[in-house]
């Protein structure tokens, strides 16, 4: 598959992605973070075992390891991020989220000693600036909610760079399938630890419809759907190229909410959205003009 194609199915997994801070949020209300995770990744190996079914049944030891440290990474990344929403707002939230930005190419000069490209490198200061205008967080008062969320982003990068690094010669779709449900697997293993260790409760969790719903968009569309399309693609762009389009997910989530709940974008809101998407178009356009 060609760059340009991978980056556009990037684009539909960011467009869904930026959905799951209000559905996160919705569910918050009706369980603690780690049931809620727990819930959202049991529903995903449910699914993963009904469609993927015989294509797990022999996964070598290679592929075992590699989907259990991705899901290390997914799941922790998750499960910080999940408790931080519970405590911030959704734009601080996504800001920090956004810092994934910088992060990853560092951490995949670390892990791969790799040259990044200087388009990529501008497009990650410009994606910075961007994000920064467009969520205008408020750190007067910073909380245990920002703190855990930033730890999450050193979570994200390192998961979007080894996602790079184990399924880049992959073409099996069965080796493909059985990454993902591992990544499940352990995300959940990482949320009843949490809860055991931590949350010490009663299985306190409030069934109500907004719940299946904010699960049902979670689960299958963002956790199921996205994550086998996340780790069939991106092995076809750089982890760069993919932070750096992973970083309009606020702009997807202030969209819908414009659409479906009658919200308004500011001036400079828009101008922050502009910034984003000049991040990425400087990125795409210097890498095309370098080949040239």
């Amino acid at each position: 598959m060609k760059p340009f194609y991978a980056e556009l199915f990037l684009f539909l997994v960011t467009f869904i992605w930026g959905g799951t801070f209000v559905f996160t949020k919705i569910g918050l209300d009706f369980a603690s973070p780690s049931v809620y995770i727990l819930l959202r990744f049991c529903i995903a190996i449910f699914l993963c075992i009904i469609f993927f079914n015989k294509k797990l049944l022999r996964i070598n030891k290679k592929t075992l390891v590699n989907g259990l440290i991705l899901g290390l990474f997914f799941g922790g990344g998750f499960l910080l991020q999940t408790i931080g929403l519970k405590y911030t707002t959704v734009s601080k939230s996504a800001f920090i989220t956004g810092i994934t930005v910088p992060l990853t190419p560092i951490v995949y000069f670390i892990v791969c000693r790799k040259r990044i490209s200087k388009y990529s490198l501008w497009g990650v200061f410009v994606a910075v600036i961007g994000l920064w205008i467009f969520t205008n967080p408020d750190f007067d008062n910073i909380n245990i909610g920002d703190v855990l969320t930033l730890f999450s982003t050193m979570f994200w990068a390192f998961y979007i760079t080894y996602m790079d690094v184990f399924t880049k010669k992959i073409e099996n779709r069965s080796i493909t399938a059985q990454l993902v449900f591992l990544q499940f697997v352990a995300s959940s293993v990482i949320a009843i630890v949490y809860f055991i260790t931590f949350e010490n409760a009663s299985w306190a969790v409030q069934f109500d419809n907004m719940l299946l719903i904010s699960l049902a968009f979670n689960a299958v569309l963002a956790s199921f759907f996205v994550t086998f399309i996340h780790t069939s693609i991106q092995r076809y762009t750089t982890p760069v190229k993919a932070a750096l389009i992973f970083s309009l997910e606020p702009i997807v989530a202030s969209s819908v909410a414009v659409i479906f709940l009658s919200e308004t974008m500011t001036n400079i809101e828009i101008f922050g959205a502009f910034l984003l998407f000049s991040a990425v178009i400087i990125s795409e356009l210097g890498t095309f003009l370098e080949k040239q």
